[in-house]
């Protein structure tokens, strides 16, 4: 398997009570690698990998975006 070139932590907000529905879902996304339920601020936590910037966009507004109970994301591209 060649190794994608970006690879991305997405910060995710859910609705109240919904954090674990969400987290079931997003793990289903094709190209997260990791989804955790975390605490803080945000409610979960996905590492995306995908090949480039324009497929990071789908990935996070196409397919993430329409998670019912997802209000918000923040995206962190790896840089090292």
């Amino acid at each position: 398997m060649n190794k994608l070139a970006i690879i991305a932590y997405v910060l995710i907000y859910a609705e109240v009570g919904k954090a674990f529905e969400v987290l079931d879902k997003v793990r289903k996304v094709k190209g997260v690698s990791e989804a955790h339920a975390i605490t803080g601020e945000y409610d979960v936590i996905a590492k995306v990998e995908v090949e480039n910037l324009k497929d990071l966009g789908e990935k996070v507004v196409g397919e993430i975006h329409k998670i019912e109970g997802v209000t918000k994301t923040v995206t962190a591209i790896v840089v090292e």
